[in-house]
């Protein structure tokens, strides 16, 4: 546990989404007073954000609790790989390459309160509890930890895996479950009661990203050989469906709020929607997302979903935070801001907020326009 050193800065939203054809010349430029990194209030920096308001009022029409459209938080020392709002949403927790997870109030002057360290490299991946009372982090350190999200305290350690663990979801019900997946070419089932892994599931390739589905009984696996793999916890011996199509490696796994579709992550430039319903179609990719970027640096981009399914969004090199309507595909927000690769977008449970996580270190809180 322990205080965090977090500031934060307040700036105005690009209100409305930028359409990936929208030509940026016909953006008007909002000029908004940002409160600079000085103590005191001596100097008064001016920044231009792209919106699409033609002429912006003041108090235009707020759609969230946030102190304003968009909130800059720092206090990461190095890339933020990783952001999730805590089940309540009054709580946002950050991870990154500075070895942390950090913990901020997503209201008021989102204060980062609370920072957890224990982690021996950088820290790749985090997920709350279903519950909300604990968070799930895994690192190149080879090692998946469990902290408690009230006092900061690593409350467990789970060891087994032979190299870098690089991804890890929690069972979002049933029991207190989580899986990882590692570059040992493993992905592996853990109980946070009992000690030691309680399955392991082999795979002949590094394995980059993992996800439960929405019932807690399989999960979904991708990696090095481009596939989208699902595996029933009960049966460690090979996935009971493989599902390729991507032709570069998965960076990220999202399962749909109702459990119906997976959404994937790749480095070949595109997020897929898989239908991983029993009586689906023979290709079960039924939607492809485009706009976002993958590039050298190969980060492991992750990727999500609104609390309602209707919108999907996915990290992107091109240091924009995107946002697609699932049903038409549509680029419905293309919003400036990070100065590096977004690594993940996160939606809120309850209002529409999304927090993204930057290579930049900063991350930033805002609100959508209705």
């Amino acid at each position: 546990g322990g205080g965090g050193a977090g500031k934060r800065k307040t700036r105005a939203a690009g209100e409305e989404g930028v359409d990936a054809d929208d030509d940026p010349e016909n953006l008007a430029l909002q000029v908004v007073a940002q409160k600079p990194k000085t103590v005191d209030d001596r100097a008064v920096s001016i920044v231009g954000v792209p919106s699409q308001q033609p002429h912006p009022k003041p108090g235009m029409n707020r759609t969230s609790s946030l102190d304003a459209p968009i909130m800059l938080l720092e206090g990461h020392g190095d890339a933020v790989n990783s952001i999730k709002f805590s089940p309540d949403g009054a709580t946002v927790a950050s991870c990154g390459a500075d070895k942390t997870v950090l913990m901020w109030n997503v209201r008021g002057d989102c204060e980062n309160y609370m920072m957890m360290q224990g982690h021996k490299n950088s820290v790749l991946e985090l997920h709350w509890t279903a519950d909300g009372d604990n968070i799930l982090t895994c690192s190149p350190d080879k090692t998946l930890r469990l902290w408690d999200a009230t006092t900061g305290e690593s409350v467990k350690c789970m060891k087994g895996h032979q190299s870098f663990v690089n991804a890890c979801s929690a069972a979002p019900k049933g029991k207190p479950l989580c899986v990882s997946g590692s570059d040992d070419g493993t992905a592996k089932l853990w109980d946070f009661r009992r000690k030691g892994e309680v399955a392991t599931f082999a795979d002949r390739f590094q394995v980059t990203a993992v996800a439960f589905d929405a019932e807690g009984d399989r999960f979904f696996s991708g990696g090095l050989d481009n596939v989208l793999k699902c595996w029933d916890i009960r049966n460690d011996a090979e996935p009971y469906m493989v599902l390729p199509g991507h032709t570069d490696t998965i960076t990220g796994i999202a399962v749909a709020p109702d459990g119906s579709h997976v959404l994937t992550n790749a480095m070949d430039c595109t997020l897929r929607a898989w239908d991983v319903r029993s009586y689906a179609p023979e290709d079960r990719c039924v939607k492809y997302f485009v706009g976002h970027q993958h590039n050298f640096e190969k980060g492991m981009l992750k990727c999500g979903w609104s609390p309602d399914g209707a919108k999907v969004t996915a990290g992107s090199a091109c240091r924009n935070v995107f946002v697609w309507d699932f049903d038409s595909r549509r680029v419905l927000y293309k919003l400036p801001g990070h100065e590096g690769a977004v690594n993940e977008v996160a939606f809120h449970p309850k209002e529409p907020i999304i927090g993204s996580a930057g290579s930049d270190g900063k991350i930033y809180l805002g609100e959508l326009a209705d």
